[in-house]
Parts: C-alpha cells; structure tokens; sequence
C-alpha cells in the first residue's frame, strides 16, 4: 500500500488532545510502575489496580480504533492480547498475535497515524518490558517512495514521527522494533521503525553548538540543515533507508553484525560504520544521477552532511566510554579524515575540505569492505585481528591494552570469550580534542533526551 506522494487527510496530531488518548497513556505509565523487568505483575497485591488500569487500557483502544482502520485486526487483537493477560494472571506477558497483526510496512503513506501499545523495551531507554503507549505518523516523501521503488529496496523499513508517547519513549530511544516486544516465542521480523523527527531534532542541536564552538563555517545547504526541522528529517529517513538494507548486503563474513553473540565491541562499530559510509557513498551516487529527481538529489547532498556531522560530533561523545561502539566509529570517521588531510583543527578552529572530502569518505568505507571480502576465507580470530589492525592504524589504543600489544600477549589457545574479555571497556579512549570538545558539549548533548520534532521547531 505504498502510495509515494499520497498524504491522509486526517491529522493524527490531534489524537493526542482527545480525552481516550489521555486515559490510556496516564493507565500505561501507572500499571509502569506496578511490573518488573520482564513485564508481569509480581505482587499479587496489585493485581487488582492493575486490572482496573488494563481495563482502561482495552477501553481507550476500543474507543480510538475507528481513528485507525488500516490498524483494526492489530487494535482488536491488543484488547485480546491485554484481556489474555489478566486472565492469566499477569504473569510475563505474550502479545505475539497482536504484533504479528501490526503491519506499519505495508502502509507506508505520508502522515498516516498509529497507535502502537505492547509491553515492551525501548532500546537507549528503558530495558524493562513495560506497557508503553506511542502516537506516530509515517514520514514518506515523494522522493523517498521513487528511491524505494527502484535502487534501495527495503521493504521493512517504516519512517516515523513522535506526535506523544509514555515514559519509555521520554528518553534516547529513536527506534521501535518488533524484538522489543514481549512474546511466547520469536516470529520472522518484517519491519522495523525509526523514529526520524528525533534523529533530525538532536542532531540539529548538537550540531549547531559543534559549529559554534569549533568555529565551523557551514556550507549554506549545510547550514540549512539546521533551520529547518522538515527537511532535516526527511534527509535522515533518506539516509536511515539506505543504512538499513546495507547490514545484509556487500561481501560479508556470514552476518557481519551477529547481535546475539559476543564479541569486540569494535567489529560492531566496523559494521555500523559500514552501514553509514556505504549510505554516503550511495548519496554521492544519487547527486551525480541526472535521472534521480531533483527532490532526490537535494536531499542526497544533504545526507552527506548529515553522515559526517552526526557522525564527528554526536556519536563520538555520546554515552559512556564502556564499549560504545557508535562512540568508536565516530572517533575513527574523525581521525581517518583529519590523517588524509581533509579535516583540520588548526588554530583552534575546525575547517572541512569540502572538495576532497568524498574521496576520503569513500576510502574508509573500501576499507572496511576490503577488511570483509578478505575474511569471507578467515577464521573468526584472524578476522577479528585485522579487524583491530585496520581500527588501530588510525585511532590510537589504550596504553594498558592487552590487544594492542600484538597476537602473541592473548591467550590465542583459550576460548573466543577469553579474547574477547581482554578488550579493554576503553579500548580507544577519546583524543584530547574529543576531551576537550566532549567537556563543552555535555550539556547540549544531554538535553536532547526526550526531544521531538515538534519540541525542537
């Protein structure tokens, strides 16, 4: 049901003033407090209230579902799914039928709302299976649709904007995804959200305070990035759909990102890196296409900027320093670029090379390809060797690193959890000018936490 172009007509921000949405987000935060961390009520003593809140919950769906019929068979099943649950006891709770019957990919139509309601965790938010509540609309551009119907197919990918949300969401959390949710068994995942007027919002900020205290002069199309909330959005869903078909594409080591097993944080900042640099290069592609649209090939200039800003300046000194894998592969964007000589820090003031920075750019993301092709024929431990090789050729290691000291100072004939544990928390600890830059950048940064689209305008 992709309709590129097509908007609705009805204006889903308005749902979050109705009294039925109010009712529903003050029972989920309430009931919030009543479960534990995989998402059941323990307390027996509370099975009461939290009954009473859970018919609140069913009620307000009941009563908003006819503002979504595109969602109808997913609403009704959540009421089931919720009933089930008391029912049941509160014990953790399974909503897998009403997640197998939310399909947001196959209703990718320009401000089109939904109403999302599962227990679940919201990643750099809460990690507790909590009921959270969420109002969305679908951001889908006319250039966006011609770019899905043709070259970058991702048919799982949904774009989204805030219009309200409970506590889980008043956080760092961008995304929702499906292996959030609370269910009996794991289902084949088809779609997956991001949260766009959030990723824009934060990286307007930030980027703006970058700018200011590292005298950064902005291009004017760059510049415009930061005024303008819209088209800064839309530039990251651009750059978000390109990124996330990328992780199953290319020459890869089997799955290069292989979420569930443990392994150096580094080879995960490899990965995304990867992800971002191929959508960069993608971009640069798509501006040189005199048959892309004109739509298409404003905003594919403006990925590139937003690659490269978010990139050096938000993902380098967000978070803590333990295994803060988007934290490295910011650090090492940084330090490839100011070693080719295309970024440079001189005289206390920050200043790109516009010209050659493509070039640059493209280079490290060859780099990491070639890193994989060759490990397509490697064993896991050399492929995380010149994996640390190709990091440690530009980013310098922690002096007290076991790694950094070659192959022969691990224990190579031990298990791979063994090597894996010799990594440092701070394998690559921040330059001096990430120090200096991260103590004038940590109250902006933090402040983000919760931002919208609609907060930041």
């Amino acid at each position: 049901m992709d309709k590129p172009g097509n908007s609705v007509a009805f204006d889903y921000s308005t749902v979050a003033g109705e009294p039925a949405w109010q009712r529903l987000k003050a029972a989920a935060t309430s009931l919030q407090a009543l479960q534990a961390k995989d998402g059941s009520v323990p307390n027996t003593g509370d099975h009461v209230q939290a009954a009473e809140l859970i018919a609140q919950i069913t009620a307000s769906l009941t009563e908003l579902a006819p503002r979504f019929p595109h969602d109808a068979n997913y609403l009704r099943l959540a009421v089931a799914d919720f009933t089930k649950w008391v029912d049941a006891g509160l014990g953790v709770p399974d909503f897998l039928d009403s997640l197998l019957a939310f399909t947001p990919q196959e209703h990718r139509i320009d401000g089109l709302g939904h109403l999302v309601v599962f227990p679940m965790y919201t990643q750099n938010g809460s990690t507790s299976r909590r009921v959270e509540a969420v109002l969305v609309e679908v951001i889908w551009p006319e250039f966006i649709g011609e770019l899905e119907a043709g070259s970058y197919s991702n048919k799982l990918f949904v774009p989204l904007r805030f219009i309200d949300f409970t506590p889980g969401y008043d956080t760092n959390s961008a995304v929702l995804f499906p292996e959030s949710v609370a269910v009996r068994a794991t289902p084949t995942f088809t779609w997956g959200a991001i949260f766009q007027d959030r990723e824009a919002a934060r990286f307007r900020r930030v980027v703006r305070e970058a700018a200011n205290v590292t005298r950064l002069e902005l291009p004017a199309d760059a510049a415009e990035l930061l005024e303008n909330q819209e088209l800064t959005q839309e530039t990251f869903v651009m750059w978000d759909l390109i990124h996330d078909r990328t992780h199953m594409r290319g020459d890869l080591p089997f799955d290069p990102f292989m979420i569930k097993q443990r392994m150096p944080f580094f080879l995960y900042s490899l990965e995304e890196l990867r992800c971002d640099l191929t959508a960069y290069r993608e971009s640069v592609a798509v501006e040189h296409d005199q048959a892309a649209s004109p739509a298409a090939r404003r905003h594919a200039k403006l990925v590139q900027y937003a690659v490269i800003f978010d990139r050096i300046f938000r993902f380098a000194i967000t978070g803590s320093r333990v295994r803060n894998y988007d934290g490295l592969g910011g650090q090492l964007l940084f330090a490839w670029l100011h070693q080719h000589h295309v970024l440079h820090w001189t005289d206390t003031k920050l200043t790109i090379d516009w010209a050659n920075i493509p070039d640059a750019v493209i280079a490290l993301g060859h780099a990491i390809e070639d890193l994989y092709w060759h490990s397509i024929d490697r064993p896991k431990l050399a492929h995380w060797l010149a994996a640390y090789e190709l990091v440690s050729g530009t980013l310098t290691p922690n002096p007290a690193s076991v790694w950094a000291k070659g192959p022969d100072a691990l224990p190579l004939a031990g298990s791979l959890r063994e090597i894996t544990d010799r990594v440092m928390d701070d394998e690559f600890p921040l330059s001096m000018f990430y120090e200096a830059l991260a103590k004038k950048m940590h109250t902006v940064i933090e402040s983000t936490s919760g931002i919208t689209g609609m907060s930041a305008a």
